[in-house]
């Protein structure tokens, strides 16, 4: 047997365990912690709007409310195995391509390569957390955030840097928020499968819920643009203090918590995926 037909032989085996039973489980598995962990930040977020204080409203506030009900540290665990699933997922989906006529583009799988990354990150900071490392996945994504922003900006060049990457957060945003208005979600769900009202259930929170989520990413790009822009790291904002930002504005206290609901419409979108996305 040649060299070529043992890589043929071993490529195919890849691919097989790439689209095994297991991958799929992971990935449903995945969308599923990624909806809880959108739902309590939203929940903590409204929190926050209607009492005008409440807990951090990001991932690591969403884990420390985990840990501190009843099985939380067994939750925490479940949550972050699952999304160890996610990120193999999106890590076949970068080796052998997506579902869909467009899954094989370079670009495509381009970009799930980078989330196979951010959710084996996410994963790894939920699961020391559950492992008694509260540092890690608890942490305030605004003190994180301001480090990581002070650290860049000390680089040769670092306002450069620092701006291009909050262009490249905000600009993320308005295509995450532009594609949920579209409704370019639908092509990876199995929408025949659904009932009527499902649908339409699906589209609400997924317009929504994309739509919110968008509109953070570019609230907190625009911040890491003012701190390069001001070389000021403390202007650059975790997900934490861009949700309070909104109170700011002339709406008050009220556009956070429609942004604070789509958050938790997102968490519920997520679900959605778990059971009806193409994988």
């Amino acid at each position: 047997m040649n060299t070529r037909s043992v890589a043929a032989q071993g490529s195919g085996r890849a691919r097989r365990a790439a689209n095994s039973k297991a991958v799929e489980v992971g990935a449903r598995a995945g969308f599923g912690a990624r909806g809880a962990i959108y739902v309590l930040v939203g929940v903590l977020a409204l929190q926050i709007a209607l009492s005008g204080g409440g807990k951090q409203a990001d991932r690591g506030g969403a884990i420390a409310e985990i840990s501190e009900k009843p099985f939380g540290k067994v939750l925490l665990w479940v949550l972050g195995i699952a999304l160890v699933g996610m990120a193999l997922w999106r890590l076949s989906e970068a080796l052998f391509g997506s579902a869909g006529p467009d899954g094989h583009k370079p670009t495509k799988r381009a970009m799930a390569a980078g989330r196979s990354v951010f959710y084996g990150f996410v994963a790894y900071s939920v699961l020391s957390f559950a492992a008694g490392d509260s540092g890690s996945g608890g942490g305030s994504s605004d003190k994180q955030s301001q480090d990581v922003t002070a650290m860049a900006l000390g680089w040769p060049g670092g306002q450069w840097i620092v701006g291009i990457g909050g262009i490249g957060v905000a600009g993320a945003g308005v295509w995450i928020a532009v594609r949920a208005i579209m409704r370019k979600y639908q092509k990876h769900l199995k929408m025949s499968e659904m009932s009527k009202k499902v649908r339409q259930a699906v589209d609400f929170t997924g317009v929504f819920g994309g739509t919110a989520r968008g509109i953070v990413f570019a609230t907190a790009g625009g911040f890491a643009v003012a701190a390069a822009v001001k070389h000021q790291p403390d202007q650059s904002k975790g997900m934490d203090d861009t949700l309070r930002s909104f109170t700011d504005t002339p709406a008050g206290p009220w556009l956070l918590v429609v942004i604070a609901l789509g958050l938790v419409a997102f968490g519920v979108f997520s679900w959605a995926n778990a059971r009806y996305r193409k994988v």
